[in-house]
């Protein structure tokens, strides 16, 4: 038989008679289809981590813009208040309480309603009040401000506070522009806040011209009869669409994202705002919805060519490593099938050349060994069997600190290993196998066989430090099966636990945080089938409702039945309409709690829409009863006079305002009734103010005492006083009166006497005004003291 006949073929299925260069091109071949797989998934890998990177800058910039734009409304609304909850504001009031909402707005204004008549009186007022001449303009066809023409009615600027260069164009008449008139008519018409189409706004820099005007009406303080009235103005932020939305973002050379803005109501499709960043040649774009007053804005975000530079693409050197180790390893089972090939043909031929043979053996051996030293990532160790390292390859160098030298024949896998962790292992498998178990095999054996699965270890290095590591170790046999020694393979996990261990912290940071925010964070779910539910709620919930926060994740209507039954539907409907329109939801309502009885609560959220339908809101609530107190409290202070505990002019003036509506609505009744004590200075001067007050305050209780449940007594300052009497003709306040009169002439005061007062009597005639009703009092009063004090003074009926 032949020596081809037995000889065995190369790696078991290539043919020894085949050419080396077939093997090398097979292998290369093989060697770059595996490159161009692993590109493949190197490529589809880079691709979701860019849209995961994209996904989480543009959510970062949405919520960004979003509370800029939910800011603008709060600063606008908190300056309407200020005109709701003043009587009158100056422009020096105005000024010190707009200017520091001057953030990222261009300017705020307050512009009344004048009607035609007002017009002139209004500007002298005006004029008088600003220094210089102040009248009602609007532009011209040249751009240009000039007086207004005559029309019904006038929304001037009266006041303004801005951070322009230019100055404020005072006196514009709103009206006279039609974008400006639509955003009021529609402010008027709602009762809310209202945003205009984009235009280019007045006296402002040409750079930051492009913008919207946010308006909000101001009306009277809502009473139990007039819920609602006509607004007398409107407050207005001037918002810059550009400084709204650069103010504070990175550069155009430093930005990620190109941002545009663009109104969803604007029927010519303008872009209000449009980064000026160069974009990049990708297809990524995401759109986010922007509400503002009573327009919503579509928000697109595309990435940027600062963004494409720095997230590149790891293929290409992929495909240059994969293909240069391709390269090498044909070429090198090349020279292996080369020279295993040309080793035979010498046996054949020159059995004496056994020692070259031998010396192309060792070359191989080298090659081999070579590969084994580019794995720098893995340690890869191999020992005999009784423990002795005999292979120490580079990585396992460079992760140790050894030097092959000194690890191979001196070292063994035991004494790189920790210890006392080596003896609890042996100790656990001892205990488990009931057999001793040496340490040094406590890393080789798993149950009583050989370790075929990674288990995580210490390892220590040359210089003492610890190594935590991912170690699989095997047995090696010969070709004859028997077990020459063990294999370990390591892989350094220690960046790894590192970053399970950070995410164990940001964890219980979280918890501890949230354990520390005065009340409650949560996250609530309205699923497709009207199914309310609690992902997360935090141990501040458990102070709100009184409730378990594990209770609510199980079942959230338990809330709903917390809050007061006048506040729940309220509640649920502004949470329906929060979901449908994925607006920011916030209510203030009350509860009642089984402990601490009736409270207040504030709750904010953003929503957000789930991919399989339902929305999520992320937010928090808060206890604000000791808030809503203290408004009760300064409320009763505003309209109470402080020295005689009896109502004030200010609540006068409002109870008469009201009462008028009624009578001219109803055709009612209606009497005041004015006094005035009689020389009260005199009085001052004799016995010093502290007595006087003291008569102040005797003469409210000896009055308030003989009044009825339902007239009003009220102070107008001084020793002035005045007594409404609603659904009261003359006659029973001419009576009324002279009861009162004489309740405070009965007795004498004390140090002072007897003190006696002067009273007037008017009341309503049809048509007649609140001022001349009280004209007519004051007349009275007038009437009484000139006939000699101490009376009361009949109504003279008209002629």
């Amino acid at each position: 038989m032949s020596l081809h006949a037995v000889r065995p073929k190369i790696l078991g299925f290539i043919n020894e008679q085949a050419s080396a260069w077939l093997v090398a091109l097979a292998v290369f071949l093989a060697g770059v289809a595996l490159t161009v797989i692993a590109a493949w998934a190197a490529s589809d890998l880079y691709q979701q981590q860019v849209r995961q990177r994209f996904q989480l800058l543009v959510n970062e910039r949405y919520s960004r813009l979003q509370e800029r734009f939910e800011d603008q409304e709060q600063r606008l609304g908190s300056l309407r208040r200020f005109f709701v909850n003043s009587h009158l504001v100056s422009h020096t009031e105005f000024d010190g309480f707009a200017q520091p909402l001057l953030l990222r707005t261009r300017a705020y204004a307050w512009a009344p309603r004048i009607f035609r008549d007002q017009r002139k009186a209004f500007e002298q007022q005006a004029t008088v009040q600003r220094g210089f001449p102040f009248a009602i303009r609007e532009l011209n066809e040249t751009g240009e401000l000039v007086p207004a023409t005559e029309r019904d009615e006038y929304v001037p600027v009266l006041y303004s506070q801005t951070q322009s260069l230019l100055g404020s164009p005072l006196g514009f008449d709103l009206l006279a522009q039609p974008l400006r008139r639509s955003t009021l008519e529609r402010a008027q018409k709602t009762g809310k806040m209202a945003v205009s189409q984009p235009m280019q706004l007045v006296g402002v820099e040409p750079a930051y011209a492009m913008g919207v005007l946010l308006v909000a009406p101001v009306s009277h303080a809502a009473t139990a009869q007039t819920p609602q009235s006509e607004p007398y103005g409107y407050v207005m932020a001037v918002i810059s669409m550009r400084q709204l939305v650069a103010d504070g973002l990175p550069k155009p050379d430093r930005d990620n994202l190109v941002v545009q803005i663009v109104d969803t109501s604007d029927t010519q499709q303008r872009v209000l705002y449009e980064s000026s960043n160069a974009l990049a040649r990708s297809s990524l774009e995401a759109t986010r919805r922007l509400t503002l007053g009573d327009h919503v804005y579509a928000l697109t975000l595309r990435p940027s060519q600062v963004f494409e530079s720095v997230n590149h693409s790891s293929v290409i050197g992929i495909l240059s490593m994969g293909s240069l180790l391709s390269l090498l390893l044909s070429a090198l089972l090349y020279v292996l099938v080369s020279q295993r090939q040309r080793a035979l043909k010498l046996v054949e031929q020159r059995t004496g050349q056994l020692r070259q043979r031998e010396q192309e053996l060792r070359s191989a051996h080298g090659q081999l060994r070579s590969v084994l030293n580019a794995a720098t990532q893995v340690a890869i160790i191999a020992t005999d069997l009784r423990g002795v390292i005999n292979t120490f390859n580079a990585g396992a160098e460079q992760m140790l600190g050894f030097e092959a030298d000194q690890a191979v024949g001196h070292l063994t896998l035991e004494s790189l290993h920790l210890a006392p962790e080596l003896e609890a292992r042996a100790a656990q498998l001892s205990q488990a196998l009931g057999k001793p178990i040496a340490p040094s095999q406590a890393m080789l054996v798993e149950g009583g066989d050989p370790v075929h699965e990674a288990r995580e270890w210490t390892l220590v290095r040359k210089d003492g430090s610890q190594l935590t590591v991912n170690m699989l170790a095997t047995t090696l046999l010969d070709d004859h099966g028997l077990w020459i020694g063990h294999l370990a393979i390591c892989l350094d996990v220690t960046e790894q636990k590192r970053a399970y261990e950070a995410l164990a912290a940001r964890d219980r940071l979280l918890k501890k945080l949230s354990a520390h925010v005065p009340g409650g964070i949560f996250q609530f779910t309205l699923e497709p089938q009207d199914n309310w539910r609690f992902i997360y709620a935090s141990d501040g919930i458990r102070d709100i409702y009184e409730l378990e926060p594990g209770l609510l994740q199980l079942d959230a209507k338990q809330v709903f039945e917390r809050i007061h039954p006048q506040d729940v539907e309220r509640v649920r409907a502004s949470i329906r309409l929060s979901a449908l329109r994925l607006s920011h939801w916030r209510e203030e309502y009350r509860v009642q709690l089984p402990q601490r009885g009736l409270r207040w609560v504030r709750g904010e959220a953003t929503p957000e829409e789930l991919p399989g339908g339902g929305t999520l809101w992320h937010g928090y609530v808060s206890d604000i009863s000791d808030l809503k107190r203290v408004e009760e409290e300064l409320r009763a202070l505003s309209i109470t006079d402080s020295l005689t505990g009896i109502h004030n002019r200010r609540y006068f003036q409002d109870r008469l305002r009201t009462e008028m509506i009624r009578v001219k609505r109803t055709s009612g009744a209606l009497a005041v009734i004015m006094f005035d004590i009689d020389h009260f200075k005199r009085i001052n001067d004799q016995h010093g103010h502290a007595v006087g007050d003291g008569v102040l305050q005797e003469v409210c209780r000896r009055i308030g005492q003989r009044l009825r449940r339902t007239d009003v007594f009220c102070r107008l300052g001084g020793e002035e006083f005045m007594v409404l009497c609603p659904n009261t003709d003359g006659a029973q306040a001419r009576s009324l009166a002279l009861e009162l009169w004489q309740a405070l002439r009965s007795a004498p005061m004390e140090r002072v006497g007897t003190v006696t007062a002067s009273f007037g009597v008017a009341s309503w005639r049809v048509d007649e005004g609140e001022d001349s009703l009280l004209l007519r009092a004051d007349s009275g009063v007038y009437a009484a003291k000139q006939a000699g004090r101490d009376r009361v003074q009949e109504e003279r009926l008209p002629a």
